[in-house]
């Protein structure tokens, strides 16, 4: 019997560690946003990257066909409650449905004098036939101009807010100034999904010593509002929200009608979203490499087309890395 017991005992005591590690990656997985997470003593080597997805280019449009578009798929996801959006690629910080909503919206302009406009002498009292002129200097009613102040006149009011009468019984009318209306506010409108053609992408680059293969560890994906868009009129970029990849692939299996990866060759093939991340099906650039500076190869090049060189340096660094780890 001891030597069954002691052996029933080492057997318990090995399990332990392995429970307790399983546990541990299930945690870090579940906060960092990774599908498939690598135990950190198999990593040999280890590199976060950020990736710019266009979805307007040829090998990304299947992402982005029309009706289904991936950034629609994201966003009505998020408005069913299906979908926690972050305010950045730490994970650590939320956005609400409405701060969401009001991310990927815009506000329409009034209207506005032109330079051309501006330079003839026009003023903003011009705009929408307000003018006391034509413009020209002639007046533009019976030859005299409007009075900067309008008034109007209205029943005089008493203590109680009550008309005043005179003896003969008639309301007495004031002149009073007019008050101006107020300007209408600005209504938001929603950004198309067609609009929403740029995603961030941050993965990890990690060697698997165990596997002997580099894999892309994909941790998180943004929807931003792109600063070339004509109706971003601020020029800048936005991040309508940062998901979890591994809440994106939950969502994605649910929705396999909505969620493809249009096969333009084969109706019969479409892919799910998920699968096309996992099998790379789409074209990006490299934008920013880890770094003590956090600073993207834009800024760290000083130019847009040194990061654009920069980018495809790094794509080629990396791969030729792997090679050489294989070659020695």
């Amino acid at each position: 019997m001891k030597p069954l017991f002691s052996l029933a005992a080492v057997a318990a005591t090995l399990s332990f560690p392995l429970v307790a590690s399983a546990q541990e990656q299930a945690t870090t997985a579940s906060s960092t946003g990774s599908m498939r997470p690598i135990p950190a003593s198999d990593q040999m080597f280890r590199k976060s990257v950020w990736r710019s997805v266009d979805l307007r280019e040829k090998q990304n449009q299947p992402m982005f066909s029309k009706g289904k578009e991936i950034s629609g798929i994201i966003i009505e996801a998020v408005k069913r409650g299906e979908l926690q959006a972050y305010t950045n690629d730490s994970l650590n910080k939320t956005f609400t449905v409405p701060e969401v909503i009001a991310k990927m919206s815009y506000a329409e302009e009034g209207v506005k004098l032109s330079a051309e406009e501006a330079a003839l002498g026009f003023s903003a009292d011009d705009l929408g036939g307000g003018a006391a002129d034509d413009g020209w200097g002639a007046p533009a009613k019976g030859g005299k101009k409007k009075t900067a102040a309008a008034t109007k006149k209205q029943p005089k009011l008493d203590a109680n807010g009550k008309p005043m009468k005179d003896r003969k019984g008639k309301v007495i009318m004031e002149t009073v100034p007019a008050v101006a209306a107020a300007p209408p506010k600005p209504t938001s409108f929603p950004y198309r999904y067609q609009d929403l053609y740029q995603m961030e992408l941050k993965e990890d680059m990690i060697f698997d010593k165990k596997r002997s293969r580099m894999y892309h560890d994909i941790k998180s994906i943004s929807i931003v509002v792109p600063s070339t868009l004509p109706l971003n009129v601020g020029g800048l970029e936005t991040i309508v929200g940062v998901f979890k990849y591994s809440d994106l692939v939950k969502v994605f299996r649910n929705n396999p009608q909505n969620a493809i990866w249009f096969n333009s060759q084969n109706d019969a093939q479409h892919k799910n979203l998920a699968d096309a991340f996992e099998l790379w099906l789409f074209n990006s650039y490299i934008t920013k490499v880890s770094n003590p500076g956090n600073k993207t190869l834009t800024d760290v090049f000083g130019g847009d087309k040194e990061g654009i060189l920069a980018s495809q340096q790094t794509a080629a660094d990396l791969v030729e890395y792997e090679y050489n780890l294989w070659s020695f």
